[in-house]
């Protein structure tokens, strides 16, 4: 195996998205000739590329991503392997359909990234940042009908709030959800700049200077609520432990508590009822060294269980 610093040369010099925890996703999910391995949330192909060379002849790796531009990347990047490997654009909440789709009612391995892709946070047509001007848009599949200017500008002042709180943890979730509706009665939230002044002007001064910038919690609530985030891991969690073979392994990396706190609960659950056994009682992060050459890995969380 290549060492840590190697393996991570060869993804950080790429233009694409860099994986996070290559090594480890590699070690624990065993990719090996023959195997099927699906990648639940492709996105521009990172992990996929890491296992599509491991498992010739006779593997097949199953590459699923609602986020049908990040899937066209994915499948450029990943042409050299066009015999071993099919694209299905789909959420992972429809896993056993997209596999069904497929002819495929077993499967080896699994691997889900909850993360944001740099691809999708530096589109500024995707409005999911607040440092770039964009529309108020926010979904992960451009064919879904609600968009963060829905929520924003429809909910009523007790649901936002109760988003802000429920999927951002914001402290300030009643100022926050007051001041936009006030807001967008004098003209419609349409922007991620309105919307960011907006949270910053509603967040008492003394408390806007940390190192969390203060529409970090607001953004991520919305986008989460958009995109039916924690839905999609609790149902594609309690699908995937049925499709998995005897030994078959899943590996999950989060990337907030709450995603984070759905796979360990589930796990457990699934540990209790003789289904899985947990491999990572402890959750794994990156290394220090790839955090230097990655920072956007660095609140990564690898849980790995494999089926009994």
């Amino acid at each position: 195996m290549l060492k840590q610093e190697r393996f991570l040369d060869c993804y950080v010099e790429t233009k694409f998205h860099v994986p996070v925890m290559p090594q480890e996703v590699v070690k624990y999910l065993e990719p090996a000739p023959g195997k099927i391995i699906v990648d639940a949330t492709t996105g521009t192909g990172g992990h996929s590329e890491i296992i599509a060379g491991r498992i010739y002849p006779g593997g097949r790796l199953i590459c699923i991503d609602r986020d049908e531009a990040s899937l066209a990347i994915a499948k450029s990047r990943l042409s050299a392997y066009r015999d071993s490997v099919a694209f299905v654009h789909s959420n992972f909440i429809d896993i056993d359909s997209a596999l069904s789709g497929l002819g495929v009612d077993k499967i080896d391995a699994i691997v889900f990234d909850l993360g944001m892709s740099t691809f999708q946070l530096d589109d500024s047509s995707r409005g999911l940042s607040f440092q770039k001007e964009g529309p108020l848009d926010m979904r992960f599949d451009k064919s879904a009908y609600i968009s963060a200017y829905d929520l924003v500008n429809n909910l009523n002042e007790d649901e936002l709030s109760q988003v802000l709180w429920t999927f951002g943890q914001e402290r300030w979730h009643n100022r926050i959800a007051h001041l936009v509706v006030e807001s967008r009665h004098q003209q419609p939230i349409t922007t991620t700049r309105q919307l960011r002044d907006i949270v910053v002007r509603a967040i008492p001064a003394r408390f806007r200077h940390f190192r969390i910038h203060p529409a970090t919690r607001t953004f991520q609530a919305i986008r989460i609520a958009v995109n039916r985030e924690l839905e999609a891991v609790e149902a594609g969690l309690n699908k995937t432990v049925g499709l998995l073979k005897e030994g078959g392994r899943i590996c999950v990396i989060s990337f907030h508590s709450l995603e984070d706190r759905i796979v360990k609960f589930r796990f457990k659950e699934f540990a209790q009822q003789n289904k899985i056994r947990i491999i990572t009682p402890k959750p794994l992060v990156p290394s220090q060294e790839e955090i230097r050459a990655n920072p956007a890995s660095r609140s990564a969380k690898l849980r790995v269980a494999q089926r009994i």
